[in-house]
């Protein structure tokens, strides 16, 4: 009776081995998938600030040439 038990769960562990390296194999390519993203995001942002910085220097730089004059 216990070795019939004992084969059926050696069976089941085997089976969710072989899930979880399948499941590996995807988290690793969601994982390069998130750090191109992030990469990505970080691009937009870096060009979004410096467009910024760039409109607001030359706000700043026309209103001191309007007091200016």
């Amino acid at each position: 009776m216990k070795k019939s038990d004992q084969d059926t769960t050696l069976l089941k562990s085997d089976v969710s081995s072989n899930k979880d390296l399948h499941e590996d194999k995807i988290k690793t390519t969601n994982v390069n998938i998130l750090l191109n993203r992030v990469r990505m995001d970080k691009k937009r942002t870096l060009k979004k600030r410096i467009i910024f910085t760039i409109i607001l220097a030359g706000l700043v730089s026309s209103l001191a040439v309007y007091f200016i004059i």
